[in-house]
């Protein structure tokens, strides 16, 4: 039975100096500036030390990441060569930033680490495995073909996480999650970690985790709050003429702009490029090459506007996006919440802008209900979005 949301008891939450923690690793965190938890910190990895299975609710951008990902180095054993942590995520990008978090603390305690996803070739991957890593972050897909090949065994796993949970057990993923959870012992610690914990995950979770601690730091919440919301009413066919008006006016902050399909983000890369604005894009029907090229250009600020298919929704950690602009509705309100959470991360501002036309009334009219919070909108008139009236800012975060 899943526990009841709990806020852990004070005398509970860890700090970076606690003495569980190997001082190789506080050591590390203090040379990458990390000296004091964040609330998802705080109250997941001391439960998770004590080998509870956990269900952890954060909002994006709050250190989820580290707080699986400190136990993890901690819980495996290096002088053991057989795979004992593993991690699924939804997409490449975020299974290679997490790898990015977890490979630092794995080189620290003399860990090896395999990080593995499909559109590239699976050579690499198989000599990364026949090194013994102790520690496996995956998509799922991959993980699947790596395991019928007999490339790996999950017998030795002791803990098991779910990196953004609630995608991982839907329809698209859930059947790769069962028959993957079939080759792991039963006896292994099960992980939830997600932005958003609907009801129906906490069910369908309930069948893979064993007297799980429920985390919730911001349970109630949906949206950031340090986020502005303008919602933008305005024709289908003036988006492009708005959008170009929008980026004319950004500043020197990165700017993420989602649309709904691979082929019309395509589409809206090949206008903005052959207009001049440096865009880099990323979606599904790009190689892997030609997807990592387009992140490091925009983390590097080479390409300061990166449009996007809800492949980035999902825990990809650019610092400093100033916007993120929905030139088309997402689908649900779980993917509004995700796209929202690329900005106004931890702590810092940002704002979300969102193309309304008439057709998605009726979308919106349902994402708002879902997301339990009504947005103010505004005609699009054309001018500057420094003198329009914003939306008030939600009372509800990520």
């Amino acid at each position: 039975m899943i526990a009841p949301s709990m806020s852990r008891p004070e005398s509970r939450a860890t700090n970076f100096a606690d003495p569980r923690i190997p001082s190789v690793l506080s050591h590390l965190l203090g040379q990458m500036g990390i000296t004091e938890p964040t609330p998802i910190q705080a109250q997941a990895i001391p439960v998770l030390l004590d080998g509870n299975d956990v269900i952890g609710q954060a909002r994006t951008g709050s250190g989820k990441t580290l707080a699986f990902g400190l136990p993890i180095a901690m819980l495996c054993d290096p002088r053991v060569r057989d795979v004992q942590a593993l991690v699924l995520a939804p997409t490449r990008e975020l299974a290679n930033q997490v790898g990015e978090v977890i490979g630092k603390l794995a080189q620290a305690r003399r860990l090896r680490l395999a990080v593995l996803y499909g559109g590239r070739s699976l050579l690499p991957e198989r000599q990364a495995l026949a090194g013994g890593p102790q520690i496996v972050v995956a998509t799922p897909g991959r993980l699947l073909d790596h395991l019928g090949q007999g490339n790996l065994s999950l017998q030795s796993l002791r803990i098991f996480v779910l990196d953004e949970g609630d995608q991982m057990l839907d329809r698209g993923f859930g059947p790769d999650v069962e028959r993957i959870l079939h080759q792991t012992p039963t006896r292994r610690q099960t992980v939830l970690f997600s932005a958003t914990v609907p009801p129906w995950v906490s069910t369908t979770a309930a069948r893979h985790l064993r007297n799980p601690v429920t985390v919730r730091v911001d349970p109630v919440v949906t949206t950031p709050p340090d986020v502005i919301h303008t919602v933008y009413e305005i024709d289908s066919t003036a988006k492009l003429a708005a959008l170009r008006m929008l980026l004319d006016q950004r500043g020197n902050a990165p700017i993420l702009v989602f649309g709904r399909t691979k082929h019309g983000v395509k589409r809206l890369g090949r206008q903005l490029d052959a207009l001049g604005y440096p865009i880099a894009a990323i979606q599904g029907n790009m190689s892997q090459n030609a997807r990592d090229r387009a992140m490091a250009s925009f983390r590097s600020g080479e390409t300061p506007i990166l449009l996007a298919t809800n492949v980035a929704a999902r825990g990809i950690d650019v610092e400093h996006i100033s916007q993120v602009i929905n030139f088309d509705l997402p689908e649900s309100a779980e993917l509004f919440t995700h796209r929202t959470g690329r900005t106004g991360r931890m702590g810092r501002s940002g704002e979300v802008i969102t193309f309304l036309t008439p057709e998605d009334t009726a979308a919106w009219r349902d994402l708002e209900r879902k997301l339990g919070h009504k947005f103010s909108r505004q005609a699009w008139q054309g001018g500057a979005t420094s003198n329009a009236k914003r939306a008030p800012k939600p009372a509800v975060s990520a």
